[in-house]
């Protein structure tokens, strides 16, 4: 990669608008050959860095998402156990048994690569997305470190698996839980924040271009001052394209003009009951008569 600044204008070449510390931060990590663990508030855009770095960068991108309970065999590898058991027993008809046959089953034929195996092997160096690391188990955690310090794979049958090429990792929190102090100590660190107005229009005028500037900069200041209500689930970048794409879609040109429709159009923004009751007419007319 070149220098920040041109890392911050290729990905918005490519429909990505990052403010300087977070280019600076992904600059540094491929520089470093580091990963980059991206935090903030779910919708903020983190998963979407690792999707359009792949795109930029032409390569594929592999990810791994993280749940409560994720071990080795979701991760990383596990073996063909049907395909084994049909090896044995045609190698039983056929007379043969022990070793040999353990061999065979144990081979690359009946390995099956899960997300973190199959990034390490790749010729073309992947984006790896380990995304929402912090639901993931501690002990899991830990085990990724280990991964990510050598970028080789132990796998007990076949021995040592080294990566091919160094994949380009980007992990995602949300805050679900605490972080360890040894995994961030092994990457580049950004926290990821909502947009400000003017990034927010830009990143509306890059993916809805077809969206007139009076309107955009009332989608954009509607869905900020929604952020600031007291809700469950805020909406996010995403969903403040859904929202402009279901208004541009019905052809309101105006937040004022049909408050009605407008108020429907909220079930692209608002994602629990609570949050709909939070927000009754009365108050997605203050919001809209604030931004008209």
């Amino acid at each position: 990669m070149q220098d920040w600044k041109t890392l911050q204008t290729a990905l918005s070449d490519h429909g990505y608008v990052a403010s300087p510390d977070l280019a600076m931060a992904l600059h540094i990590a491929g520089t470093l050959g580091r990963p980059l663990l991206l935090e903030g508030a779910a919708g903020v855009g983190k998963t979407e860095v690792a999707r359009t770095l792949a795109t930029m960068l032409d390569t594929e991108l592999i990810r791994l998402q993280c749940y409560e309970g994720l071990d080795a065999a979701q991760a990383i590898y596990e073996w063909n156990y049907q395909r084994q058991l049909l090896a044995i027993r045609a190698s039983a008809e056929d007379g043969h048994t022990g070793q040999e046959v353990e061999q065979r089953i144990f081979s690359e034929d009946f390995l099956l690569e899960r997300p973190l195996l199959r990034a390490i092997r790749r010729p073309i160096p992947p984006v790896l997305l380990i995304d929402e690391i912090d639901r993931a188990d501690e002990e899991f955690e830990a085990y990724l470190l280990e991964i990510l310090a050598d970028f080789q794979i132990t796998v007990p049958e076949l021995g040592t698996i080294t990566a091919i090429s160094r994949p380009h990792v980007i992990l995602t929190a949300n805050g679900t839980r605490d972080l360890s102090d040894a995994l961030r100590r092994r990457c580049i660190y950004a926290y990821v924040e909502y947009p400000d107005r003017e990034t927010e229009l830009a990143i509306l005028a890059k993916r809805c271009p077809e969206i007139e500037p009076t309107l955009a900069g009332q989608i954009v200041g509607f869905v900020q001052a929604l952020r600031r209500e007291d809700l469950e689930k805020v909406p996010g970048v995403a969903e403040m394209l859904d929202f402009a794409a279901a208004l541009a879609g019905l052809g309101i040109n105006d937040l004022s003009q049909d408050p009605e429709t407008l108020q429907a159009t909220l079930v692209t923004l608002l994602k629990t009951a609570a949050d709909r009751s939070a927000v009754p007419m009365e108050v997605t007319a203050r919001l809209a008569g604030r931004v008209a």
